[in-house]
């Protein structure tokens, strides 16, 4: 761990990266205390007098929204329906892809053939188009948001899983335990997912950008959290028609979100090194 800590805090931008996480984080947690108004409280002095938004101010940090709504409290919400959609979701999307990645490259057979045919079927569809058109069918709100982007992003980390899974299944202590009367099982999870936690856990950081950006798409495109409920792709859709008169109702929350996403990535490559020092430089 110690190694591991070193190798890691040795890039800055990781590290630096972990720090904005952080506080991200911190004020999504906190949002209640930090945020000065309720994200949902219209105020009758809100808006100018031809109705525009109110530009940044003491009173108002980062202005008003086209409702009259603090813009600064409904960010800070907003922070708290990104990350947990980004880590709940990509978290079921990382499960059930390294499992089934594990199992069919363990497996193999018809069951494995099987399941990465399955795998490449749901590669073939854009995951963008997918997700639409999942959230068109079902039900817009949080939850099927969240299974939404679960259902859509597990095929990346089920690849990358079988492929490592095949290789390790071929070394000679997998044909030990196999020789010793240990069930698949066992080979399973004592035996072969350890040596697949460096790899899961950055597939899962990294995944969480991922998450983050097409969360944020689903609500632009008016698919994913609905309203009243802060998001910050709701916000920038809200506020599109402001772009000129009111430009900081598109680029605060754009910021954030290129800012978080940026910063899962950058910890995600960081970790990726220090887990796996033969990966480093590599893109």
């Amino acid at each position: 761990m110690i190694d591991f800590w070193n190798r890691f805090r040795r890039d800055r931008l990781a590290v630096y990266s972990l720090g904005v996480i952080a506080l991200f984080v911190s004020a999504a947690i906190l949002a209640s205390t930090f945020a000065p108004y309720d994200p949902s409280e219209q105020f009758f002095d809100g808006l100018t007098l031809e109705g525009s938004p109110l530009p940044p101010s003491g009173r108002f940090w980062f202005g008003t929204d086209t409702n009259g709504r603090d813009q600064f409290s409904r960010l800070l919400y907003g922070a708290q329906t990104s990350l947990l959609i980004g880590i709940v979701a990509n978290g079921i999307a990382v499960f059930i892809g390294a499992g089934l990645g594990l199992v069919a490259g363990y497996v193999r057979g018809l069951v494995g053939a099987a399941i990465m045919r399955f795998t490449d079927l749901m590669m073939a569809f854009p995951p963008l188009l997918l997700a639409i058109a999942l959230a068109a069918i079902l039900k817009p709100g949080l939850n099927i948001v969240i299974l939404v982007i679960a259902l859509v992003n597990w095929v990346q980390i089920a690849r990358v899983i079988y492929a490592e899974t095949v290789a390790l299944s071929e070394r000679e202590y997998i044909e030990a335990a196999r020789a010793m009367g240990a069930g698949t099982g066992r080979i399973l999870l004592r035996h072969l997912l350890p040596h697949l936690v460096p790899t899961v856990i950055v597939y899962a950081t990294l995944g969480i950008a991922t998450t983050v950006l097409l969360e944020a798409t689903l609500s632009f495109l008016g698919r994913g959290v609905q309203p009243p409920t802060p998001a910050w792709g709701m916000m920038i859709f809200e506020s599109q028609s402001y772009f000129l008169n009111a430009p900081w109702l598109v680029f605060i929350p754009g910021a954030a979100i290129l800012i978080l996403a940026l910063s899962f990535n950058l910890v995600g490559d960081g970790l990726r090194d220090a887990l796996d020092p033969t990966q480093r430089g590599r893109s």
